[in-house]
């Protein structure tokens, strides 16, 4: 599975993600990856600051939005508004709903209806697809 550059004010070839990215970023943002569970430092990061997409630098989540999920990925309860979009995803043999940037089109994760008060969602996020930019 893929992302197109479909409707996305962030528009590159594969060639020029594969510049612009790591290897790891390439395989979570472009292809639709998931990075082994307990691996990013952002899981455990708790300053106050903004998440932004490490594919265009849109800022996604806050802070304010960030709890423990006891997952190993960094989670939040919302997003910034316009900041994310949604699609179904049926890979796995299982139906989840994807979380991509709405800038650009990269894949950040998934969100589930098993979140904290006040939205009860938890928007679980790949770390290698983010940058925090501490405030």
């Amino acid at each position: 599975m893929t992302t197109t550059n479909e409707n996305f004010e962030i528009q590159k070839t594969e060639q020029e993600w594969r510049e612009s990215l790591t290897p790891e970023q390439f395989r979570v943002l472009r292809k639709h990856g998931t990075e082994r569970a307990g691996t990013s430092p952002l899981d455990k990061q708790y300053a106050k600051g903004i998440y932004v997409c490490a594919g265009c630098g849109q800022p996604l989540f806050t802070s304010e939005t960030k709890f423990n999920s006891g997952t190993g990925w960094p989670s939040f309860n919302a997003p910034i508004e316009n900041a994310v979009g949604t699609s179904v995803d049926r890979s796995l043999f299982m139906t989840r709903t994807e979380v991509h940037c709405s800038r650009c089109g990269g894949h950040l994760g998934h969100v589930f209806n098993d979140g904290p008060r006040p939205t009860g969602r938890r928007y679980c996020m790949n770390g290698v697809a983010l940058n925090f930019i501490e405030k």
